[in-house]
């Protein structure tokens, strides 16, 4: 017996559809978006056949749903994560600078309270930054220097392929050598 599908059952759906779409961020954008459009068009047609409930009981859910379509795409290894990349390579810097300007303040606070004016250098947090140099007058307290160091680089570098493990994107070397067939 065919079921009308309420509004509601679309709001079902479509949240199902939309949190398979947020797992599968690692594949390729068109083969995401066929995936998408293929689990709607089944989702809805089933729907429509046994009742929303039914159908996506026996899809299951869309974490297992989004595993089985990454391993169909790149194997059962563990893949690669541009997602996790970007989000490394976005947010290291905006609290490695908090925690540094952070730092920096609290030492130009502490020169301004206890020594009043003057030309101070502060050799920064070690192996992070280069040294500031802090002015210390009646207007308050500025400072200059600080830069990142290129440990500093290096480590944001390899902590972006780590955390996104993008040495998977490397080819696989071949187990043997092929001879050419005579």
């Amino acid at each position: 017996m065919p079921h009308k599908l309420t509004p509601l059952d679309r709001i079902r759906i479509e949240r199902l559809v939309w949190t398979l779409d947020q797992r599968l961020y690692d594949l390729p954008r068109a083969s995401r978006i066929a995936k998408r459009r293929e689990v709607r068009a089944n989702l809805l047609e089933a729907a429509a056949d046994q009742g929303t409930g039914e159908a996506l009981r026996r899809i299951g859910s869309s974490g297992a749903l989004a595993r089985e379509y990454l391993g169909a795409e790149y194997g059962d290894r563990p893949h690669h994560s541009w997602v996790a990349a970007a989000y490394f390579v976005a947010l290291v810097p905006l609290l490695l600078n908090y925690v540094l300007s952070e730092a920096a303040n609290a030492y130009g606070n502490g020169l301004a309270a206890a020594h009043g004016t003057g030309i101070f250098t502060w050799s920064g947090v070690s192996y992070l930054q280069s040294p500031l140099t802090f002015t210390v007058d009646q207007s308050g307290v500025s400072h200059s220097g600080g830069a990142w160091t290129p440990a500093v680089y290096v480590v944001w570098l390899a902590g972006t392929i780590a955390c996104g493990r993008l040495w998977r994107l490397l080819p696989r070397p071949t187990r043997g050598r092929q001879t050419a067939a005579v």
